[in-house]
């Protein structure tokens, strides 16, 4: 009987460690302002061929979306949670002091917010992550506080990619930290190289058992745009034609491919955005510059993604590693020349705009919104709006469990999370007094058992900053505010309509109604807080920046106000001596 029970709990004991040792590593890859065209297995002109091959031995997404917002995005992707649930329903620098402190609005991970990692770590996943974070600052607030056992994050919503260097007057410097720690980056700094570097050598490093989770955040393509020389030389004669003809190329392209209808119809530009042939020479070139160096930061990021899986293969990981690559939201549309102030404090950081050295070290590039619209074809307006170019982001998976093939269902940011959970053999629900997740696995879909991962009539929210939309099957509501919105509530076809161009509100009423009634409902459950009026965005950045700015430097102002009070007081007794001498001799 005891050689029966020794016999049984050993098989039993067995299949545990061949179930552990079945369990794929995972790699979560996420890029930064990438439009949903931007890869070239979805149409763009940069060379990706590791992520293009990806794309062929796994799934691509055609329709899957995110938020309009960094991170409230990588909230939502690290934890399945809707983004006023996890305490980062919109991002610091936009956020109204009415607002400050309420739930959902702490800037930072909120108690009972479980990340991936965490729920990992505790299965026996070895966790790791390097890149951008953005999610909480502090002790406490980063990676090593939410399940990482080691990371290596910028705590920024962006920064300087050769150099340890801040890219807007919000931050007075470039806060990377390591395992929570403050840290100095490398004199050889480039952000796409370091952060797989840097993950290799967790890798290399930790020798114990057990399968790993690998978070990689880049910074490409986020402001400011900046790319190897030998990366951006390969571009720089595609954009010569303007941003006109580059959103007619890649609506053509993206049908070609058949990621939209054959039939959809193409958005035009915005009535903001200014034609191409109103430029200058000279500005024309600049810009068709700026948006090679955007190819060449992608091309580079995909390059060092290669060196990356090259690694996996070498140690033998990748056979039986799940690999997903997506964007945070859609591309950056910024001229930050336009603000305030912001010409002389890159003056004083040292930033240039020579087009020779465009895109280099010290050289500050973006591709305003012209190029951003054109990027984010065959989707209307950027990042920021909850149309579109803002939410419908590329979506690659590979791995084992993952048939090669394209997935038209509906997905949303909100679901990698569970479907992560789901391949490690965890329950993709959240635990018991943890916040509730929002989205649905995807392993079903991605195996090719199933064609849905959510039902036709199941209804997903959106919002950030008053940005806001609600899909349910083909349709779509969506309210864009200004300055390139107007507040109103419109009705879209995606299927047919991915560009947002035809409104069915007045054609279709009772569903209008019906999905505005659901829109509601979401934001009530999830507590979303309306905007205070007269709410600006861009007057609420620069409020924002200024306060900082004055936390920051408060000493600087202080001397310079003894000063100027010192000069004051140094006028008024020379101009009274003046005057008492002018007395003395009148008299």
């Amino acid at each position: 009987m005891r050689g029966m029970i020794g016999a049984v709990c050993g098989a039993l004991l067995l299949a545990h460690a061949a179930a552990a040792q079945e369990r794929p590593n995972i790699v979560l890859i996420v890029a930064d302002d990438v439009g949903f065209t931007d890869f070239g297995a979805y149409g763009g002109e940069a060379r990706t061929p590791h992520i293009d091959a990806l794309a062929r031995r796994g799934a691509q997404f055609t329709r899957y979306y995110t938020s309009p917002l960094c991170a409230p995005s990588r909230a939502m992707l690290l934890t399945g949670v809707d983004n006023h649930r996890t305490g980062l329903a919109t991002i610091p620098e936009v956020l109204p002091p009415e607002h400050v402190g309420r739930p959902g609005y702490t800037m930072r991970l909120e108690p009972g917010v479980e990340t991936v990692a965490l729920r990992l770590r505790e299965a026996g996943y070895r966790t790791y992550m390097t890149g951008k974070w953005h999610l909480g600052h502090g002790r406490g607030e980063l990676p090593n506080a939410h399940g990482f056992d080691r990371s290596f994050a910028l705590d920024a919503s962006g920064a300087d990619n050769w150099e340890q260097r801040p890219y807007m007057p919000y931050y007075a410097s470039a806060p990377w930290f390591e395992d929570g720690r403050r840290a100095r980056l490398p004199e050889d700094f480039y952000s796409s190289a370091f952060i797989v570097d840097q993950m290799i050598r967790y890798l290399e490093a930790d020798d114990r058992e057990g399968p790993f989770f690998a978070y990689l955040a880049f910074q490409a393509a986020h402001i400011p745009v900046q790319a190897p020389r030998e990366f951006t030389a390969r571009y720089l004669d595609a954009y010569t034609d303007g941003w006109d003809a580059l959103r007619r190329r890649r609506h053509a392209r993206a049908q070609a491919l058949g990621l939209i209808a054959a039939d959809a119809p193409a958005p035009g530009f915005h009535a903001r955005m200014r034609r191409w042939e109103s430029l200058a020479p000279a500005e024309q070139a600049l810009y068709a510059r700026s948006m090679a160096v955007h190819a060449g930061m992608i091309d580079a990021m995909d390059h060092h993604i290669g060196r990356f899986l090259a690694h996996l293969e070498a140690t033998g990981a990748l056979a039986n590693t799940l690999i997903i690559v997506t964007s945070d939201n859609g591309p950056e549309p910024s001229n930050p020349l336009n603000e305030r102030f912001f010409a002389q404090w890159m003056a004083l950081q040292g930033y240039t705009r020579e087009i020779d050295t465009l895109g280099e070290r010290r050289s500050f590039v973006f591709i305003g919104p012209e190029f951003a619209s054109a990027t984010a074809s065959p989707g209307s307006l950027f990042k920021f709006y909850a149309s579109g170019g803002g939410l419908h982001a590329p979506l690659v998976a590979a791995g084992p469990g993952v048939d090669a093939r394209r997935i038209a269902a509906p997905a949303f940011v909100t679901d990698v999370a569970p479907t992560i959970l789901d391949f490690a053999g965890l329950a993709p629900q959240a635990r018991p007094g943890a916040q509730p997740i929002s989205g649905r696995s995807m392993r079903a879909a991605l195996a090719g058992e199933a064609a849905l991962i959510h039902p036709a009539d199941h209804a997903v929210g959106i919002e950030v900053s008053g940005n806001a939309a609600l899909f349910r099957g083909d349709y779509k509501i969506v309210r864009n505010m200004p300055p390139y919105g107007d507040g109103r509530w419109r009705l879209f076809n995606l299927a047919r309509d991915p560009g947002e161009t035809r409104d069915l509100a007045a054609a279709a009423p009772a569903l209008f109604a019906e999905m505005r009634a659901a829109y509601e409902a979401y934001a009530a459950e999830n507590g979303v807080l309306a905007l205070p009026e007269g709410y600006d965005v861009h007057r609420q950045i620069a409020r924002n920046t200024l306060k900082k700015v004055a936390a920051q430097y408060w000493w600087i102002l202080a001397l310079a106000a003894l000063l100027l009070a010192g000069l004051i007081a140094l006028v008024v007794r020379l101009a009274w001596a003046l005057v008492r001498r002018r007395q003395a001799a009148a008299t």
